[in-house]
Formats: structure tokens, sequence, C-alpha cells
């Protein structure tokens, strides 16, 4: 199963570079921020991810309650999508 999930912005390496490095319960990696070019992100800020693209911005609340709801499918699911997180990169 491949979810969106919430991530948090730890660093914009270059403001050139439509690039991101986040974080998901530990585990980073960096995203594609193509898609989000006019949102203006910061360290910070929440983002969902799906196959190594920022979708949207969300808040740090829904950002929980999705975390939370992916979690309640089972820890097998949550850790699958950590995974995958885990394994893919975006250069």
């Amino acid at each position: 199963m491949c979810l969106g999930v919430p991530a948090e912005v730890v660093e914009i390496p270059d403001s050139a570079v439509p690039r991101a490095r986040v974080a998901i319960s530990g585990v980073e990696r960096t995203v594609s921020t193509d898609l989000l070019a006019e949102e203006g992100l910061a360290a910070g800020d929440w983002v969902l991810v799906h196959v190594g693209f920022a979708l949207s911005k969300i808040d740090a609340d829904e950002a929980a309650q999705t975390l939370e709801a992916i979690k309640r499918l089972g820890n097998e699911t949550f850790e699958t999508e950590l995974e995958s997180f885990s394994s893919s990169m975006i250069q």
C-alpha cells in the first residue's frame, strides 16, 4: 500500500533547487518540492509526501491526525510506509 504520509520539513538546502529534507519518525530523506513551488516552504512546515514528492502543505494538527490514522491501520502498515519512505531517493 502506498499512502501519502505527513513529513516535517527539516531543511531547504538550496532555495534555487526544488528539494527539501524531510523527516518521518526520525527517518530523513530528500523529496521533490516541484509541486509546491508557490508555497514558500520552510523548516518546521509539514507536507504530505507520496512517492518522493511533497504533494501539499498541511498544518501540524492535520499531520498528527493523519499519522495517528495510519498507525491505527496497524503497525505493519506504518512500518511498511516508513521502509518505503527510507528506501526511495530523489536527487
